[in-house]
């Protein structure tokens, strides 16, 4: 696959003079809870309107969606708003009644891009049409996996592509539900330019109280549009209650949101631009370097451990570290997440420093 500028053009299409808007229920529940979502999101910053038909459940017994009912509803709600319709589809009896339904917008959820058989069975239903596309990122931090979806999509024809971040499973305990590993996102979009980017802030924070803080985040970082969550009676809902906003709710994270310029042509920005930028550059030399010496004590460490026949592992030791290192770290103002993550990351490659001593002093006296 390669950038194709085709590939942005609905949302050109749009002529908006804001970022893209995708809003609406988890799930479609009764035809008279669509439309009336649609109704009050009818003369927003809205654009397209989203309500979950088939819903995949972890476990069986939970509420799995509507079903086909419930493409009529949104037709109705189309006929009567003008709103864009878009529903998740997981198959391709799922690509077939949503075609049927002139639904407008497909998406592939979380749980159907980590299987390439059911990507590839939804590209195969959607060649030959001209639908909007929009891919999730799958559930595992796996980017590849994610670009994977895309590429099955873009070979079937499909140039009316996009990708929602919609955060990633942790065993870990965080405040979000799915930790939004900014960084898979951000790689793909310097990879693909023109695949337009959508934040999905509901599923991300999992709680209604951070998706303004999300989204904000989202849009600081270039992102195209948003997808947010929209219920008339969120704590009533049938799913994700506690993720869901209200109309009035989401109109007002839509105003209170900072648009930011991409970038600032004039001469005293990009000069004191490149200033700190020097500096960071400095900072991450000397980061490098430090870390480079860190990992030789590692590796004296290992030697002495082979040297007295002591295990690699000293959990105590580890414990130690991480406790005064957040503790250093939160006095610093870093978050608790990112200090965890980075001495996890940096115990891990110290592990391997001494194990590959150790190794290597085993595999000399073979």
């Amino acid at each position: 696959m390669e950038n194709n500028s085709e590939m942005r053009q609905w949302v050109d299409d749009l002529k908006l003079s804001h970022p893209l808007v995708i809003a609406g229920p988890c799930s479609a529940e009764t035809e008279e809870q669509v439309l009336d979502i649609a109704r009050q999101l009818k003369d927003s910053d809205v654009s397209i309107y989203r309500a979950g038909i088939w819903k995949p459940r972890t476990r069986p017994g939970g509420f799995e969606g509507v079903g086909a009912i419930g493409l009529g509803w949104l037709q109705k709600a189309k006929a009567e708003t003008g709103l864009l319709m878009a529903v998740e589809v997981a198959n391709a009896s799922h690509v077939k009644l949503a075609l049927e339904h002139d639904i407008d917008i497909l998406w592939i959820g979380a749980r159907t891009t980590v299987n390439p058989f059911a990507v590839q069975e939804i590209a195969d239903a959607l060649q030959g049409t001209d639908k909007i596309v929009l891919i999730k990122n799958p559930v595992n931090p796996d980017l590849a996996l994610w670009l994977g979806g895309v590429e099955r999509i873009y070979n079937a024809g499909i140039r009316k592509l996009g990708v929602i971040h919609r955060g990633f499973s942790t065993y870990e305990k965080t405040k979000y539900r799915n930790i939004p590993e900014w960084q898979i996102p951000i790689e793909l979009h310097d990879r693909f330019p023109d695949l337009p980017i959508i934040c999905d802030p509901s599923h991300i924070t999992g709680k209604r109280d951070m998706i303004q803080q999300v989204s904000q985040q989202a849009l600081n970082l270039n992102y195209d549009g948003l997808m947010i969550e929209t219920h008339n009676n969120p704590d009533k809902a049938w799913s994700d209650a506690a993720q869901q906003v209200t109309p009035e709710s989401l109109k007002q994270i839509l105003q209170n949101l900072i648009l930011r310029k991409k970038t600032d042509e004039t001469d005293e920005f990009n000069s004191k631009l490149q200033n700190l930028r020097l500096r960071i550059d400095e900072y991450d030399a000397k980061m490098m370097e430090t870390l480079g010496k860190r990992m030789q004590i590692a590796e004296d460490i290992g030697a002495l451990k082979k040297e007295n026949n002591v295990a690699v592992l000293q959990n105590r030791r580890w414990n130690e570290v991480r406790k005064r290192m957040l503790a250093m770290g939160l006095e610093k103002g870093l978050t608790e997440e990112f200090i965890d993550r980075l001495f996890k990351a940096i115990h891990q490659e110290s592990i391997g420093h001494q194990e590959k001593i150790i190794n290597n002093s085993n595999d000399a006296t073979t």
